[in-house]
């Protein structure tokens, strides 16, 4: 579980390599036939066994996982829509069950390797609601097409390759390979590379099966968490209230600053009662712009990111961990309404953007640090309030409001 490593993915540049299965679009199955066969000739190159190499013959193209690709809800659903949808009353009953009825298993866990329970509970919540939805696709058919597809071919040829490995070693079976779209696997949908790098034994049958044993797939999810810099004494985060005068052309979004910074210019708690004062770095987050829910997150949070690079996800597991153990979550969300534009509005919003010289990276629909970064730059430009966020106001001074 590197970055992206659960069913979302970052959208990370890909680089065309002549001799290499990476970056090959699946336009039409001719494109996809062309792809099969250099990952073929990868795997006999890479010493793979027989079993493999037939394995890549038998390979074919899921059309409705690139469909799946281009509608993650990280980027397609407003904040209140995703975490109603993943903080319910389901899943803080259902959780608080689990904490109770695992609680010798999380005990040890905690002991061993330094992370709370009710994490690894929010994270089996969002992933799988708890078992429920491990997912039903091919996750080598599933990975393939995504390695033939040309916007992130390779990271998935990667990933395709690891569970390459982890079949010849016979740590898993193809019998047992069906996960998510995006080739994830088991309670905690893990991707290959992070099944063969962290995954462990946890009940002690010799087998690692993170599909059908809960102790396996929690007892790697812990492992994993605790290798990537989990902070055992430190909280994700916290919603925070900004004073009504809170300059936000001061603080760059996706930026660390200290906690007494934030003391400074007026940031207090949820109740009014004044931020700690310990020595930490904290990052403003504002999900739904300068009218809505702000966040102060802290190194936790980064680790959540590592898990997956969404912050609406980041949230999320926050919030519901939070509330497991009886907190109160966030203020009252607002009717879960979409969002206020399209994918293919805020591609035409970074465009415009870039013509103007405010540069929001290649155009991809996706509220990300770039997106940010230069809405927060016009914004400050036009004298409007500077949260990053692509709100009306945005749309209305680039000319783009009926587009």
């Amino acid at each position: 579980m590197n970055k992206c490593a659960v069913a979302l993915v970052c959208g990370v540049a890909v680089s065309i390599l002549s001799n290499s299965p990476r970056a090959y679009a699946t336009s039409d199955s001719q494109d996809f036939q062309q792809c099969q066969h250099r990952i073929k000739e990868q795997a006999v190159t890479q010493g793979f066994s027989d079993n493999i190499v037939a394995l890549t013959e038998q390979l074919t193209p899921i059309k409705r996982v690139l469909t799946l690709d281009k509608k993650q809800p990280e980027f397609a659903e407003s904040f209140a829509q995703y975490v109603n949808k993943r903080v319910s009353h389901y899943h803080v009953n259902k959780g608080r069950e689990l904490l109770k009825s695992h609680k010798k298993l999380f005990s040890q866990l905690q002991e061993k390797y330094g992370i709370p329970p009710q994490y690894l509970v929010s994270f089996w919540g969002l992933e799988t609601v708890f078992g429920r939805h491990k997912g039903k696709m091919s996750v080598l058919n599933a990975l393939a097409t995504l390695a033939c597809d040309q916007r992130r071919s390779e990271y998935f040829t990667d990933e395709l390759f690891d569970l390459f490995h982890l079949i010849d070693q016979g740590v898993v079976s193809t019998a047992q390979l069906k996960g998510s779209w995006a080739g994830a696997m088991g309670h905690m949908q893990f991707m290959p590379s992070a099944l063969r790098k962290y995954a462990l034994d946890g009940d002690q049958d010799g087998k690692v099966d993170v599909w059908q044993s809960e102790q396996d797939a929690l007892t790697s999810a812990a492992n994993y968490l605790n290798q990537i810099g989990w902070h055992s004494n430190e909280r994700w985060g916290r919603e925070v209230l900004l004073p009504e005068d809170f300059d936000f052309s001061a603080i760059e979004f996706d930026q660390r600053y200290p906690l007494a910074t934030f003391a400074k210019m007026g940031v207090t708690k949820l109740n009014g009662q004044a931020l700690p004062q310990y020595d930490t770095q904290a990052e403003l987050v504002l999900p739904n712009g300068h009218q809505g829910h702000a966040f102060l997150v802290y190194q936790n949070f980064d680790v959540i990111m590592n898990w997956n690079l969404s912050k609406n996800y980041a949230l999320s597991v926050g919030i519901l961990a939070d509330k497991l153990v009886g907190g109160q979550g966030v203020r009252k969300l607002a009717s879960a309404k979409p969002l206020a534009y399209s994918r293919v509005q805020l591609e035409r919003l970074q465009a415009k953007l870039n013509a103007l010289g405010f540069d929001s990276g290649e155009p991809d629909g996706i509220w990300g640090p770039n997106s940010r970064k230069a809405i927060r730059a016009f914004q400050i430009e036009q004298q409007l309030i500077a949260d990053g966020f692509p709100n009306k106001e945005v749309f209305e001074r680039l000319g783009l409001l009926q587009s």
